[in-house]
């Protein structure tokens, strides 16, 4: 009679094996290579389509199309497949990061040409948004010591946002945000800030000197996109006065030559 093995009580029984690494990696690669041929096909595709460009066996196609539809990758109507809502989400994400990045380097490169810190500002759901500030440990940004949502009527920034406004959209923005004295050269009243921003010239710099922070001085450029209000702004020392017009209009011309590249990133 045979002897069987026997098992000491220290030892365990060996786990489940996993997958081979080499079949992760391979069915993450047919994934992603349906999602691109899905992608490639504006009006959709069917599985046995998708599975004889690839080359993958029929069952495995309509595994991995169930599957990444299942996640929210991909969406099936009357038996074609279309890009889901989880993939348009990457994609989207994808798009605005590079954007972003687009008017990061744009900003250190100015801040860098002009020597100057570089702020880009939106003004989005009724609020001011600072979305970006290049600046560098010889040129700082002039430090938000009061909130700039609620003292736009004080600053370059908020002036030159509100100046793209309607005059319902400022009076709006103003009965949220009444004007206030920060400093002693902020505007007054809310008739005499509406008389500036009625004079701001189509594209010309909006300008204030100490209005937001004595010591400071900054000017504006007002950037359109649609419909966005945007601006890009720069700031100078009080007195390196002479600098803040020539280093406007320096911003502005570079501006203009970018401004293909950036139309895109403004409204992100």
């Amino acid at each position: 009679m045979p002897v069987q093995p026997q098992t000491s009580p220290s030892e365990t029984p060996e786990p489940p094996s996993e997958p081979h690494p080499t079949t992760l990696i391979g069915s993450v690669q047919r994934a992603m290579h349906l999602l691109e041929a899905v992608a490639a096909r504006e009006h959709g595709a069917p599985a046995k389509q998708l599975a004889r460009e690839l080359g993958l066996a029929l069952p495995t196609a309509y595994h991995l199309l169930r599957t990444l539809t299942h996640e929210g990758y991909l969406r099936r109507e009357k038996g074609l497949f279309f890009l889901g809502e989880a993939a348009e989400r990457l994609s989207s994400s994808g798009a605005q990061q590079k954007r972003r990045s687009t008017m990061s380097d744009a900003l250190a490169h100015w801040r860098d040409a002009i020597g100057v810190p570089v702020y880009y500002a939106i003004y989005r759901d009724g609020e001011i948004e600072v979305m970006d500030i290049a600046d560098s440990p010889g040129n700082p940004a002039v430090e938000e010591w009061a909130d700039f949502r609620e003292t736009a009527h004080a600053h370059a920034i908020g002036q030159c946002l509100l100046s793209q406004l309607d005059e319902k959209a400022r009076r709006d923005h103003l009965d949220r945000y009444p004007v206030q004295s920060i400093t002693p050269y902020t505007v007054r009243d809310d008739r005499t800030l509406l008389r500036r921003l009625d004079l701001v010239g189509r594209m010309e710099p909006v300008v204030e000197r100490q209005e937001y922070a004595l010591g400071a001085l900054c000017a504006a450029i007002p950037l359109t996109a649609g419909s966005t209000a945007a601006t890009m702004a720069i700031s100078v020392p009080s007195h390196q006065a002479h600098r803040l017009l020539p280093a406007a209009r320096q911003l502005q011309n570079e501006i203009g030559r970018l401004l293909g590249t950036l139309a895109i990133s403004i409204s992100i």
